[in-house]
């Protein structure tokens, strides 16, 4: 997956790798280019390393995520390790053997670009994003909410900004994305805190579609986008975008 990496990187951010030590010259590095800073290391690891077992060397690109939340979330996900050789408080090593789907090392990139752009630069508004949010009916009946009203105020999640689309997953027993809704306020001040959830802020989600419940059931996802998991916020891929759309 390395190439893909690279023509992704290259075609998108328009960053040539740099291979900086002689002792490793098959080590690349993506860097910004006003600030200079790393947004992704690009290496072959030994397993073992890696808490792997044997010694194989494994294609692997650490990737900075700052949101402590999203990344405890995301160390959970087969493929995706504590970082190696780098601040493990901040940074992940992703597998690139196949292992995590090709879209979803996209999305963590895009995410590794924009933790560590310069301020300016995140200052500028970026295009408005669709992501896939869970729901737990354990916590709250999402369905009962908007079968009340068309506004709900939800959990911020990391990164999500006014105008973007979330696409609400409803879990087990529903098990399938049920709502499109369009977020219209973010950063709404709020604690609430116990043994599962801790919240610090809210969104607001206007709805503006709903899907029936074998439409996009969790089967589907898994067997025709690559998705193995919602357990947290994440980008919707370009072919899953797509279908919801029509």
């Amino acid at each position: 997956m390395w190439q893909q990496v690279k023509d992704y990187i290259q075609t998108k951010y328009d960053t040539a790798p740099e291979f900086p030590w002689r002792a490793y010259p098959d080590y690349a590095v993506f860097r910004h280019r006003d600030n200079r800073k790393w947004f992704a290391l690009v290496m072959d690891v030994p397993a073992s390393k890696l808490g792997l077992p044997g010694d194989t060397p494994l294609p692997a690109v650490n990737l900075k995520i700052d949101d402590a939340l999203y990344r405890s979330i995301l160390l959970r996900e087969n493929g995706i390790l504590p970082a190696y050789h780098m601040n493990k408080l901040h940074w992940i090593t992703v597998l690139l053997d196949g292992t995590v789907a090709e879209e979803h090392v996209f999305e963590l990139i895009d995410a590794s670009f924009e933790a560590t752009a310069s301020a300016a630069k995140k200052e500028k508004a970026r295009p408005a994003k669709e992501w896939l949010v869970p729901a737990n009916p354990k916590y709250y009946d999402i369905v009962r909410a908007f079968d009340e009203a068309d506004t709900v105020n939800w959990k911020q999640g990391a990164g999500i900004r006014k105008g973007d689309t979330v696409y609400m997953y409803v879990g087990a027993p529903v098990s399938a994305i049920l709502y499109r809704c369009r977020v219209t306020e973010t950063e709404i001040p709020y604690h609430f805190e116990s043994e599962y959830l801790t919240i610090t802020a809210l969104m607001t989600l206007r709805l503006e579609r709903r899907y029936g419940k074998e439409e996009f059931t969790f089967k589907r996802l898994n067997e025709e986008f690559g998705i193995r998991a919602v357990r947290g916020p994440r980008g919707v891929t370009n072919k899953l975008g797509s279908e919801l759309k029509t």
